[in-house]
């Protein structure tokens, strides 16, 4: 029996499966269509036809606990931004009380290279600990050290950049 057929004979099962890991129905039927995808990209596959049964369950618990992830950094991201929002709203009437910071900081973010960025989402905006950060990324700790002292310096670089410092000054003459 190939892969394929080993699939589609086993697709109640990875069914089942994904709805015991799921609340939502359709959620698990996602978490199979993602799981098989996977399995029939994937560059090792078992050449075991047992042995494509775990590796599926294996394949839709992790595609489970990458989408809890997703959910969470999602639900925390969208609290912090409601926050500064509302925050935002309440100081409106104060002159510039830290919002320029934060919009240069912002400029500054959006200009860092992609993994740089990367880096300092997960560690500095999302709060999550360095091996955490690790386990995310699948590099060493050490790694993520020096990858988030980089990104901080380079941040910091932009952020006394002149040409955001010019904005700076641009931006906070009187009217």
């Amino acid at each position: 029996m190939d892969i394929n057929s080993a699939l589609i004979h086993l697709m109640p099962e990875f069914r089942a499966y994904a709805r015991s890991v799921s609340a939502d129905p359709v959620d698990a039927d996602d978490l199979v269509s993602d799981a098989v995808e996977r399995a029939l990209t994937a560059e090792k596959r078992p050449q075991d036809v047992d042995a494509i049964r775990p590796w599926m369950f294996r394949i839709i618990r992790n595609l489970t606990i990458d989408e809890a992830r997703k959910r969470k950094v999602r639900r925390e991201y969208f609290e912090t931004e409601s926050r500064f929002m509302n925050e935002d709203t309440l100081s409106a009437g104060m002159a510039g009380h830290g919002t320029l910071d934060d919009v240069l900081t912002r400029m500054a973010f959006e200009k860092l290279n992609p993994a740089e960025r990367e880096i300092l989402y997960l560690v500095d905006v999302t709060g999550l600990k360095y091996a955490e950060t690790a386990d995310v990324l699948d590099v060493p700790v050490g790694t993520i050290m020096s990858r988030v002292s980089r990104a901080r310096r380079a941040l910091l670089a932009l952020i006394d950049d002149t040409n955001v410092t010019e904005l700076k000054t641009v931006r906070t003459r009187p009217r």
